[in-house]
């Protein structure tokens, strides 16, 4: 048989030449056909090479979703460089370690975003060349002796040149994302082009994302992370209509766009579709063309999912996964009359185990639950810059979740370990207490922390954010809890938060919490 390298390069070919007008949309820019962005991509990868990038190479990005963040992925990529994406949401500190472990070269930024690269700037000696994204040509930089600033368009007019791409081996690296800013040091995982392409195929499972050409895509999920959950790749697979949001993600603006888009398909985390339904509750109307809702993150409350479905009309997919895993784990399916099951079941391509927390395999894999072990091609093996592989004796990852599988095989999500609360040295799972406040009427966010307690070692502390206009009354909340959870787990304190804390990805963020109101 041909050897055919599995190159991410050939997926914007292949919507290039069999799906040419179909469009890739900008919120703030307006529409493209995957013709044109191939055409640009290609050029960018000209004029990289020309200002002195060459094959292996990490160009970093910081920008939102738009079309020149796009051709930045394509453009990288294609000619053999590392596209690292950097999120926004974190410290100046935290991105500039990640920015120079990496050592990159050169760095894409939104132009909005400039001055939050002004503070890492001087703490950055190996980028050599700024690109300044989403501006028009004319957009002129400050002078820097250190580096050269480029604005993208002008850039691409006097440096552009059709190239040859891929060629190169396809283990060869073409992303970098970090995992997190916020728990130690930020750890990198390098993805690979055949572990993109691969991805690429497990998402596009007629029981997974399912996308098809038919399909009009709102991704709400941030280019930053998690390779955006693998749309700017499935969706030219296929030749979808893919809309980008740029930086606005507020309940207006995404509405505007499934409305005048024609939004089959959104995907996000949950807190941003409350945020839709909050305005279609205010201003009426609704969203006829959209049919499906694909949300991942944390965990979501049933009776969100119960108004997302109500409300949008939708089928909604709930999904776990992680950046480790390119990020697919596993997803409810994409058709069916009831609601979504769990976290749903893993495609093809990633297997899952239980293990106890010494790594050895549960007996028994169903209706138990366990510490969660993932293997596949698009799962990671060792961090970057690391020389120690994070795999166990049958080349399995441990995620840190414990998890349960029922008998159909659909997995749980029962908590993180870390997140385990030890009380008189029994363990209590917030993830399981979370799930019944979160449930309850008035309830908007809730997160279970462990508090240091002299007598017992911790108590479980419950945190949670009313919705809007509502009050809640503790003593109701702690009696939900009777009977569904053993009563020494009903936590001694309720702290009512005007505004949860969230962490970069958009998730509760616990460290704050904990550093906030740990302590005894």
């Amino acid at each position: 048989m041909q050897l055919y390298s599995l190159t991410v390069d050939k997926l914007l070919d292949h919507a290039a030449k069999w799906c040419s007008q179909q469009q890739v949309v900008t919120a703030s820019s307006g529409h493209i056909s995957y013709a044109e962005l191939r055409q640009r991509s290609n050029l960018l990868s000209g004029a990289l090479a020309a200002v002195g990038l060459s094959a292996g190479d990490r160009v970093g990005t910081l920008a939102w979703n738009t079309q020149h963040h796009l051709e930045m992925y394509f453009g990288t990529m294609g000619m053999g460089l590392v596209c690292h994406t950097l999120n926004p949401r974190l410290t100046p500190a935290h991105l500039t370690a990640m920015l120079c472990e990496a050592e990159d070269r050169a760095i894409a930024v939104a132009a909005d975003l400039m001055p939050l690269w002004a503070q890492m700037a001087p703490h950055c000696p190996t980028v050599e060349h700024v690109i300044v994204l989403d501006t028009p040509p004319s957009l002129n930089t400050a002078p820097d002796p250190k580096r050269r600033y480029w604005n993208y368009e002008a850039l691409l007019h006097s440096h552009g040149k059709a190239s040859e791409w891929g060629g190169f081996d396809e283990n060869t690296p073409a992303g970098l994302c970090y995992t997190s800013g916020t728990t130690g040091h930020p750890k990198g995982v390098l993805y690979t082009h055949r572990s993109n392409y691969l991805h690429t195929l497990r998402s596009l499972q007629a029981d997974a994302v399912a996308l098809t050409s038919a399909d009009s895509i709102l991704l709400a999920v941030p280019m930053f992370h998690a390779n955006a959950w693998a749309f700017p790749f499935a969706a030219p697979a296929v030749g979808a209509k893919l809309v980008l949001p740029g930086r606005a993600l507020d309940g207006a603006h995404l509405t505007k766009l499934i409305r005048e888009e024609g939004i089959t398909i959104a995907a996000g985390v949950h807190t941003v579709w409350q945020g839709v339904l909050d305005y279609l509750d205010a201003e009426g109307g609704d969203v006829p063309t959209l049919e499906r809702v694909l949300i991942g993150g944390s965990s979501c409350p049933e009776v969100v999912l119960q108004r997302m479905q109500d409300r949008l009309k939708a089928r909604v997919q709930t999904s776990w996964g992680m950046t480790e895993l390119s990020p697919l784990g596993t997803i409810s399916p994409a058709r069916g009359k009831g609601p979504a099951i769990a976290s749903g079941r893993p495609p093809l391509g990633l297997d899952l185990k239980l293990t106890d927390a010494n790594g050895t395999s549960l007996p028994q894999q169903r209706n138990v639950m366990g510490h969660l072990k993932v293997k596949g091609a698009s799962v990671v093996d060792r961090y970057f810059r690391s020389d120690v592989d994070v795999l166990d004796k049958e080349g399995y990852f441990d995620t840190g979740d414990l998890a349960s599988i029922d008998d159909q095989g659909n997995l749980s999500i029962c908590g993180r370990s870390k997140d385990l609360i030890k009380s008189g040295g029994e363990w209590i799972n917030p993830a399981e207490i979370e799930a019944v406040i979160g449930g309850l009427p008035g309830v908007g966010l809730v997160a279970v922390i462990g508090k240091m307690d002299l007598k017992w070692g911790e108590r479980p502390l419950l945190v949670v954010e009313p919705q809007k206009n509502r009050t809640l009354d503790e003593e109701t909340l702690l009696r939900a809890l009777r009977g569904k959870v053993a009563d020494w787990w009903i936590p001694d304190q309720v702290i009512q938060v005007k505004e949860m804390p969230l962490a970069p990805t958009g998730k509760i963020d616990k460290i704050r919490l904990r550093a906030d109101y740990a302590k005894a």
